[in-house]
């Protein structure tokens, strides 16, 4: 190291004083011609996009809409919601996967990010393409029916099943999702034919099971515990071990007998690979925050909705978990996609 030599303070008072009178000419001078010296930028210092990969009004797009106005205080920044539906959320999966990685394209997925590389032909690697920064939410799926339908029960709906092989339909919010993997679960462990019927999103799936059109939907409970409670749908069980809080009165597919049919469907917030740490730090620390909130908890209740909040490293692993269990039911039932 370099010692600074020594100088008299008198010539430091002089230094200091020059220096001062030529800082504020420089910046009289700047003020003169309206310009000011750049500030370095805090992230987000412009609207976040929020790719919801799926419809309107779907379970997935139902909970965002709760999370992100709060989100967006946490952030101190505003969030966008775009709905880019298809292809059970590879769609949008794929334009934030190609999106800048500088914390502005953010994708808001479920349970699909799991399922899609196991079924389809993408343009894109999900383990090589995607940070995941936190798990959201988890809720279990709602077997429902028409309001009028002559299903009562859950045992109603099997015996006429195993009377008319491939007669009854069943909805999801498109193929390879997984209310049809649940379905598919559903044909297996109860030995029935019931024919699988895609929609572009959860939100058409449950207008078509009120209206008839398709006998039976595992919906999200965030986008049919409205029309349940409403009287539009008729709740014959529920995919979770346990009853849920918000529908104590439906019973669990595993009190018929159908052992180790717990699924949980979860959302959660992802970013592009490369985006800078302390971005995706900043990120998972406001979604915390976020989901501690307790009316944004007391919001997503009424829908059926448990708030989690993760580290990105158990996130991961939850979808390592969903990877490996979804393998093996699409290789028992020969699923794929037409």
């Amino acid at each position: 190291m370099f010692a600074r030599p020594p100088f008299p303070a008198s010539a430091g008072v002089l230094l200091r004083s020059a220096s001062s009178a030529l800082g504020a000419a420089v910046l009289l001078s700047c003020a003169a011609i309206g310009w000011s010296a750049p500030a370095q930028a805090a992230y987000p210092d412009k609207p976040i996009r929020l790719i919801v990969p799926f419809s309107p009004g779907g379970g997935a797009d139902n909970a965002a809409r709760i999370i992100v106005p709060a989100l967006s205080k946490a952030l101190g920044g505003n969030i966008v919601i775009k709905n880019a539906d298809g292809a059970s959320g590879a769609i949008g999966e794929e334009e934030v996967a190609r999106a800048p990685k500088d914390g502005y394209t953010l994708l808001y997925d479920a349970t699909s990010f799991a399922i899609n590389p196991l079924l389809r032909k993408m343009t894109f690697d999900v383990n090589r393409d995607f940070v995941p920064i936190s798990e959201a939410v988890a809720v279990p799926n709602v077997m429902v029916v028409a309001a009028n339908s002559p299903y009562k029960t859950f045992p109603e709906f099997i015996d006429a099943a195993k009377q008319h092989p491939g007669r009854l339909t069943f909805a999801s919010y498109g193929p390879g999702s997984l209310a049809q993997l649940i379905g598919e679960l559903l044909k297996k462990d109860a030995a029935i034919d019931i024919t699988h019927i895609p929609y572009k999103g959860g939100g058409p799936a449950v207008i078509d099971v009120i209206a008839g059109r398709v006998d039976t939907f595992f919906a999200n409970a965030a986008s049919s515990v409205g029309s349940i409670r409403s009287g539009k749908l008729r709740a014959l069980a529920i995919t979770d071990s346990h009853r849920m809080e918000a529908l104590p009165e439906v019973p669990t597919v595993e009190e018929f007998g159908y052992k180790d049919f717990s699924v949980l469907q979860w959302n959660g917030f992802f970013a592009p690979a490369g985006t800078p740490p302390d971005v995706i730090a900043k990120l998972q620390a406001a979604i915390n925050q976020t989901l501690h909130d307790p009316q944004v908890k007391e919001q997503l209740a009424k829908l059926g909705l448990d708030t989690i909040g993760s580290t990105s490293a158990e996130f991961k692993a939850l979808i390592e978990n969903e990877t490996r269990r979804w393998s093996d039911l699409i290789k028992t039932n020969h699923i794929k996609l037409d």
